[in-house]
């Protein structure tokens, strides 16, 4: 009887993972989430069998195995929580509590000191805290207060959907606190743990918070609808003003030889003007089109695909950056590169050139908003590392704002002037590629972006000149 509880609750759990993985696919955050889900699963799955079982020296078994998962579950839980936020910095910490729990694994399997036997409750054998016990209550402590901290503190900056999602994640975490007063059956205490029953609640409001309010996945669906709607007008414009360019010169050539010019209804000027309105149709297509392209590539970063990847040259890339960049709204402003040792890279190409778009953009918004300044991009790669600087001497931005600006929605610009997704869509394409972003900043003086590429020693193309 008392083997149901647990029994259905792991049940609950593998159906919680699978369901947001088929629900929102597998990315980083769906993944992190399966993981806390199977874990839990074979953990109660194992307290199913172990409240069936009467042997004593069997049990101790069964125990064993089953807590080989728990050590491990505060900090699958810390991990989902860390990609949720996007607190990527965290990850460090992430890696040392689990190699941490790893240590403990091993005292778990070698000795008595984790778990030292069972005792025998009236509903079946339960794990007798040993003297390491303590150790594996501080780090479940720790890093479930450290994931409550993080999740509060981006919620703070978070804004509509995101922000919900966040809100709900905290409220489960408070339900997952209350789960701890399993630890007391651990040293002595007789009662059946209700333990589960808040870790299934628990998980249960992150599964729909991750379900329901995964904006990114939402901005991807209106984004590849709003690109689907444009491209064949576009496409059209595009054929249209090929005819144009083919023929109108010589129309308006016809219409000056065969009108004199005080019949003509058409002024000079608007005729001057004619004659370039195809390469101007050619241009704003082109930029159309290139706006729908970074549309796209910001909302499904996500989804990188390496088989896309290939090695050319950064210098090249940047080039390109810069010259795409260069519409009429920001020709008052123009970018210097300077280039002291191009190298190649192994990654994609256009995802590249849109993070370099956006930093650049940036730049221009910067210097536009201070009043003058220019732009200026710097390629090294010599033997500390491989790395693109983009410099802009406008406002600066603020040391309290700084520590945000590569949170996902987060914008100290007014709503829909800005989406808040462009530099977390920069640092997050950088970590695809293995390499980082940082971002350096005094207001009234200067900004600095860095794009740091792994291989620092390698695949260099030139001298510096």
């Amino acid at each position: 009887m008392y083997s149901i509880l647990p029994a259905l609750v792991a049940v609950l759990f593998l159906f919680y993972g699978f369901y947001v993985v088929h629900s929102k696919g597998l990315n980083r955050i769906t993944t992190a989430f399966l993981i806390l889900c199977v874990t839990t699963f074979f953990w109660q799955f194992a307290w199913a069998v172990l409240f069936q079982i009467e042997d004593q020296e069997f049990a101790s078994g069964i125990i064993k195995i089953g807590w080989l998962l728990i050590l491990f579950l505060p900090t699958s839980l810390y991990q989902f929580l860390t990609e949720v936020t996007g607190r990527y910095k965290d990850l460090k910490f992430v890696y040392a509590s689990y190699i941490f729990s790893g240590i403990l694994a091993v005292a778990l399997i070698t000795t008595n000191g984790l778990i030292d036997g069972a005792y025998d409750f009236f509903f079946g054998y339960y794990p007798k805290a040993g003297l390491l016990h303590p150790l594996h209550v501080l780090q479940t402590c720790l890093v479930v207060s450290r994931g409550l901290y993080i999740t509060y503190k981006k919620q703070q900056v978070a804004q509509a959907g995101e922000k919900t999602k966040l809100q709900y994640c905290i409220t489960s975490l408070f339900i997952y606190f209350f789960a701890a007063v399993d630890y007391l059956c651990n040293y002595g205490v007789e009662f059946y743990p209700p333990g589960v029953i808040f870790i299934a609640i628990s998980l249960g409001i992150m599964a729909l918070a991750t379900t329901r309010y995964q904006v990114m996945d939402n901005s991807r669906m209106i984004a590849s609808s709003i690109a689907h709607e444009m491209r064949t007008p576009l496409a059209t414009l595009g054929a249209q003003s090929q005819i144009l360019a083919e023929y109108l010169p010589e129309l308006v050539e016809n219409y000056k030889k065969t009108t004199s010019p005080e019949n003509r209804n058409i002024p000079e000027n608007i005729l001057s003007e004619l004659t370039g309105v195809t390469k101007s149709m050619k241009v704003e297509t082109r930029s159309i089109n290139d706006g729908i392209d970074h549309l796209l590539a910001v909302t499904s970063y996500e989804y990188l695909d390496k088989s896309d990847f290939h090695e050319f040259s950064v210098k090249n890339c940047v080039e390109e950056a810069v010259i795409r960049t260069n519409s009429k709204q920001t020709m008052l402003y123009t970018s210097k590169v300077h280039v002291y040792g191009d190298f190649m890279v192994y990654a994609s190409r256009e995802f590249l050139t849109f993070v370099l778009i956006n930093l650049i953009k940036n730049a221009y918004d910067s210097i536009q908003k201070n009043g003058s300044g220019h732009v200026n991009i710097y390629i090294y790669s010599d033997k500390d590392s491989n790395r693109i600087e983009v410099t802009d001497t406008g406002t600066g931005i603020d040391k309290e704002v700084l520590p945000h600006i590569f949170d996902k929605f987060f914008t100290t610009k007014r709503r829909g002037k800005n989406s808040g997704i462009g530099l977390a869509f920069c640092r997050s394409v950088m970590t695809a590629f293995g390499g980082s972003i940082t971002c350096q900043s005094v207001v009234g003086s200067h900004t600095t972006f860095q794009l740091f590429f792994k291989n620092p020693t390698q695949n260099k193309v030139s001298a510096a000149y």
